[in-house]
């Protein structure tokens, strides 16, 4: 068995009423690549920023291989968002050496690290300009160089390939790969199961706020009895998916008087006139 890099204990996580996690246990490995597949909604965001040390479960634990709190090893993850968070105004290099400076990194030593994995995502010519102008694509893949500027022991990727043109995606897909031949761990968020089938050496399936199913992808077709991962999907979560969006608390009463100031009414269907 691989050295432990994070274990989750009974992980649960409530925002009020809404319960986004439940009761979700995991070990994950050095050098692992696993997915994360579920629709929208099914907490994989949510996993991803208890993972990260942004949320605090409401029960269970979160901690790093050697025993250490998520929240007080964060230098050892490197994150990349669905919303990049790039500052338009700095050009790709000034916006992964800020963030390699606070982590303590020279900057030599991280312009090495990004010129490596710049070659590999076909960014060199670009880290002098200002991302102002990038493309969808260019900017994930300055986000990816960010995130490995500090030499991270575990990445958290949410939806990596999500809006990219086929080339850019595939790209970032062969980047992941490399990290996994190089040892490092990598945390994959999808709702892509053609996706994870490439990238990921196990894949774990969640629907609802619960885990599903946890293994190979062999293993997901015989715990299913299926031929395909996609049959396995949805004989693992034919019930119906909840249609709330898994990071959104409830409103307060003063939180909804306010929106109602500044929200249309819809006019009911005898305010309509005949005209319209």
């Amino acid at each position: 068995m691989t050295q432990p890099m994070l274990v989750a204990e009974r992980v649960s996580k409530a925002f009020g009423d809404v319960r986004a996690l439940e009761d979700v246990s995991l070990t994950i490995g050095e050098g692992e690549i696993v997915g994360l597949v579920g629709s929208n909604g099914a907490g994989k965001t949510t996993l991803l920023r208890l993972l990260a040390g942004v949320y605090r479960p409401t029960a269970g634990s979160l901690s790093l291989g050697d025993g250490t709190d998520v929240a007080e090893g964060r230098r050892q993850l490197g994150v990349v968002p669905e919303a990049t968070g790039l500052y338009s105004r700095l050009t790709a290099w000034e916006n992964i050496r800020y963030h390699s400076r606070l982590h303590g990194v020279p900057d030599d030593v991280a312009w090495t690290r990004t010129q490596h994995y710049a070659r590999l995502l076909d960014m060199l010519p670009y880290l002098g300009r200002h991302t102002k102008g990038f493309s969808r694509g260019m900017r994930q893949k300055t986000a990816l160089l960010r995130a490995l500027a500090h030499h991270p022991s575990m990445l958290l990727l949410d939806e990596p390939t999500a809006g990219l043109d086929v080339t850019s995606a595939r790209t970032v897909k062969q980047l992941v790969r490399s990290l996994g031949d190089e040892g490092k761990t990598v945390i994959y968020s999808t709702h892509q199961l053609a996706e994870a089938e490439q990238v990921c050496t196990r894949i774990i399936i969640i629907h609802n706020g619960e885990v599903r199913a946890d293994g190979t992808p062999e293993e997901l077709l015989a715990l299913t009895q299926t031929a395909s991962l996609e049959e396995a999907y949805v004989a693992l979560s034919s019930d119906r998916a909840r249609s709330v969006d898994e990071a959104e608390k409830p409103l307060s009463a003063w939180s909804r008087r306010w929106r109602g100031l500044f929200t249309p009414r819809t006019p009911t269907s005898t305010e309509v006139s005949e005209d319209e």
